[in-house]
């Protein structure tokens, strides 16, 4: 299940975001909650310096919720700041919905504890990412 926290995209792209979450729980069996919050450049400049100590914006944070699945199923939250997103699909000559598509896929990988810090590990959810999106008929980003 998704919830959408704060501001909602727009009936087009929340429609959309949630056809993708749904599809990715279902991949992934997993019958959890996510909570996809979207915020301002400052909101999540300050969340980025909070907690990864880097004092810009972004595109998308995740935050696993750690509670155990016998507690509740919560798997976590996915902070998206849309004015980024925007931002890069034009520097990227991509469209906004499939770029925030990609994003949604990349912060859910993330609760799932996939990482790209090191470059075995990048390659492999880059990968994934690929394989998604394909799935989702979007073309790969990284090229």
């Amino acid at each position: 299940m998704l919830i959408l926290e704060n501001n909602t995209l727009n009936n087009i792209f929340d429609e959309k975001i949630e056809e993708v979450i749904e599809y990715l729980l279902g991949k992934f069996d997993k019958k959890s909650e996510i909570a996809l919050v979207l915020v301002s450049k400052q909101e999540i400049q300050s969340y980025n310096k909070d907690y990864r100590n880097k004092d810009n914006p972004t595109n998308v944070l995740s935050f696993p919720s750690g509670v155990p699945i016998e507690i509740a199923d919560i798997l976590g939250d996915i902070i998206i700041c849309l004015e980024v997103v925007e931002f890069e699909a034009e520097q990227q000559n991509k469209t906004v919905e499939n770029h925030l598509v990609h994003m949604v896929i990349h912060g859910f990988l993330h609760l799932l504890e996939y990482d790209h810090i090191f470059d075995n590990d990048a390659l492999k959810m880059e990968a994934l990412e690929v394989e998604i999106l394909t799935e989702l008929n979007i073309k790969n980003p990284y090229l």
